[in-house]
């Protein structure tokens, strides 16, 4: 986590005094957020084949329904248009 910090006079955070846990190099804190990460991601439940395919489908076939209703409203919309301003 972060360190608390106290703002000096020019608004830059400068560690609060009496700390004396230093600031971890650049490789120790990319170790640190892979090791995170993989522990995070074995918590993960993942979908089965099946759960998968079926789910896939689900998202397909509400991308083809959104997909032709936004088509019909712009044409719809465009025949108002051109029936307003004409051609």
């Amino acid at each position: 986590m972060s360190e608390p910090t106290t703002a000096d006079s020019e608004g830059a955070p400068t560690p609060k005094r009496g700390s004396k846990q230093q600031r971890k190099g650049l490789f120790a804190r990319m170790a640190l957020f892979l090791r995170q990460m993989v522990a995070e991601l074995r918590k993960v439940i993942w979908p089965t084949r099946k759960e998968l395919i079926t789910y896939t489908w689900v998202v397909l076939v509400f991308v083809v329904v959104m997909a032709g209703l936004i088509a019909l409203f712009d044409l719809a919309m465009a025949r108002v248009v051109f029936a307003i301003f004409g051609e």
